[in-house]
């Protein structure tokens, strides 16, 4: 099977990035100040560089988990049904949680994951996305924080990939299919 072509054409710089993490970050301190430890949940895999920049900006003592869930595949669209594929490895039960995106589009993934973490009883539980795309929303969700909200554009780099292509850009680049 042949790839089409794309192009990357960016969006949001790496440096413009790494502001808004710190702004953001200082934000988060300000919430958890209280806090004993901050369990950091990143929802793999597209959060994985943006929850390592983050926890390196925190001020507070932080545990970092992992939760996989997937409703996009190699797709271009998401399906709709989440599946857990791996799970915290701690109990949350009690703690204070930070949830870490690295988009919300239709809201479905970030949905069920928020239901399931509350389901555990954290004493609370927050959200925070790199990338908002609320033209997609399908389910009434909002993050906590958010980094910048973004036109309806797939998007990659930052730890957002294509087809497991492009996670490792250093900046939000929209991907375009040339004519041809």
């Amino acid at each position: 099977m042949t790839e089409r072509p794309y192009v990357v054409d960016e969006m949001i710089s790496a440096k413009t990035i790494a502001a808004r993490i710190e702004d953001l970050a200082r934000e988060i301190d300000r919430e958890y100040r209280d806090t004993d430890k901050l369990v950091v949940v990143g929802l793999l895999r597209g959060s994985f560089v943006f929850i390592a920049d983050l926890v390196r900006e925190l001020d507070l003592p932080v545990e970092v988990d992992f939760l996989e869930a997937s409703s996009y595949g190699d797709a271009m669209q998401s399906s709709r049904e989440v599946r857990i594929l791996k799970d915290l490895r701690s109990p949350i039960e009690g703690r204070d949680v930070l949830v870490v995106e690295d988009i919300v589009d239709t809201g479905f993934t970030l949905h069920h994951v928020l239901k399931l973490l509350g389901s555990r009883e954290p004493r609370k539980l927050r959200t925070i996305a790199l990338l908002d795309k609320p033209a997609r929303r399908e389910v009434a969700l909002k993050a906590d924080w958010t980094g910048f909200e973004i036109p309806d554009e797939f998007v990659v780099g930052y730890g957002i990939d294509f087809a497991q292509r492009n996670r490792n850009l250093p900046f939000i680049g929209k991907v375009r299919f040339p004519e041809g």
